[in-house]
């Protein structure tokens, strides 16, 4: 076998071993577009109202993609339900946080989720569509306790340290707190447009949620501190 013919040889078994790797990109970005498409999707029309032909003509693929990859739209939803909370534990996941500055952490975990609702509205919406079915969709996730695990480990640590460090009560659980939080974001963010308009005031004004995000900040402190925070202009005693 002359040395040209070697070449080709091994060049062709190198080729195919390589080429296996390049259809699973492929099929991992198709699968990745519906499954951004979908989110887009569900978010604006619901869950029945998101048919298989809006998302796959949305992700510029086709019907039976979805089928594929999801084996049916319920699937394909509840890919979208994980989805959305993976992508809100990676990004808290990046949060810079020092256990030794329990106080501080705190506030930066209420910071970051009240800002991640405002700009991930569709987080919200799709939370609420799922609610309307009583959570019947996430309840078949084999995930969904995993980041909620995650999310909760992340105040543990903190409750954990700023107890340790005297500064935190010891009766107070993270899964408590983490729904206090939860709930003080997403309420404000579900009910923006009705509460704007039953209070008479703009809660998407910038000094509305800045004047939000404080106040949650000092309810969840007054909630786990042994000495409450001292009230801003306060003299000191």
């Amino acid at each position: 076998m002359s040395s040209n013919t070697t070449m080709r040889t091994v060049a062709g078994r190198a080729g195919a071993r390589r080429r296996p790797g390049v259809r699973e990109k492929a099929a991992q970005a198709t699968r990745e577009s519906l499954l951004r498409a979908a989110i887009k999707v569900f978010a604006r029309h619901g869950l029945h109202g998101g048919s298989v032909e809006k998302i796959a003509r949305a992700a510029r693929s086709y019907d039976r993609m979805i089928y594929y990859y999801f084996g049916s739209k319920e699937g394909l939803f509840v890919a979208v339900l994980e989805e959305i909370y993976r992508r809100f534990n990676e990004a808290e996941a990046r949060l810079d946080l020092d256990p030794g500055r329990p106080v501080e952490a705190l506030r930066a975990v209420v910071h970051f989720a009240l800002d991640y609702y405002r700009r991930n509205p569709e987080f919200v919406t799709l939370l609420n569509s799922e609610n309307l079915h009583r959570g019947k969709h996430i309840g078949k996730s084999l995930r969904a306790r995993e980041y909620s695990s995650s999310a909760i480990g992340v105040i543990d640590e903190l409750l954990r340290s700023g107890v340790a460090r005297g500064e935190f009560r010891p009766d107070v659980t993270a899964r408590d707190l983490y729904l206090l939080i939860a709930a003080a974001g997403y309420f404000y963010q579900s009910n923006r447009f009705t509460l704007s308009a039953f209070l008479g005031e703009n809660l998407e004004a910038p000094e509305a949620v800045a004047s939000w995000e404080r106040f949650v900040q000092d309810a969840v402190l007054r909630t786990v501190l042994v000495a409450p925070p001292p009230v801003d202009g306060a003299a000191a005693t």
